[in-house]
């Protein structure tokens, strides 16, 4: 389990991050309610006039700890944007309509990040793919999971006005994280470890 609490100055640069780790634990308990929490209230006492933005994927777990301590909640658009493949397979299923999907991928991710209202067309268009019945059993699953996807996280996919206040949209520093702090420290060839020795209390 990897966090990091991250410093961005009002341009959007990040001056400092902070690593979290924990060996894996049924419910999170100690890595959100002991080492997550401990390290945010050092930063705001620190920092009590700072903004406080918490970034992750879907998981409702997640959100239950994050609205806790701070004021706006974003999914991560790397993960908002893997949901988008479903959607257009369900357009254009096709084996020749791959330049389609491709093109359409494509402009998708810009319009997710910077184009209001991105969203809400995304969730009109997959709610019509739904009802969609020449789609295999396959494709209409994965449709509808997407639909869902984006239905349940609408309020926290506002993304082109957090670009527009340079704010950090994505975890792309939790992924180094987990390269750095957890498969390089604890994943060499034949490396075996027991909770206490696979312990990290920050980085």
């Amino acid at each position: 389990m990897v966090g990091s609490l991250s410093l961005y100055d009002f341009e959007g640069e990040r001056l400092h991050t902070l690593y979290v780790a924990a060996a894996p634990e049924y419910g999170k308990e100690t890595f959100f309610h002991e080492r997550m929490t401990r390290e945010i209230a050092q930063l705001k006492r620190r920092y009590p006039e700072a903004l406080y933005l918490s970034i992750a994927d879907g998981a409702s777990t997640h959100w239950t700890f994050l609205k806790q301590h701070t004021e706006c909640q974003l999914v991560d658009d790397y993960h908002a944007a893997e949901y988008l493949p479903a959607i257009i397979l369900a357009a254009y299923p096709g084996k020749t309509d791959k330049p389609k999907r491709e093109q359409w991928l494509h402009a998708q991710r810009h319009r997710l990040k910077h184009t209001p209202g991105t969203v809400d067309a995304l969730i009109e268009e997959a709610q019509r793919l739904t009802r969609k019945r020449s789609l295999t059993r396959t494709v209409q699953e994965d449709v509808q999971d997407a639909l869902t996807y984006f239905t349940n996280q609408r309020p926290r996919m506002d993304y082109p006005t957090f670009v527009a206040e340079h704010l950090p949209i994505g975890s792309g520093v939790v992924e180094a994280a987990c390269k750095t702090l957890v498969k390089q420290r604890l994943c060499g060839a034949g490396m075996r470890w027991k909770q206490k020795g696979a312990k990290v209390e920050w980085y």
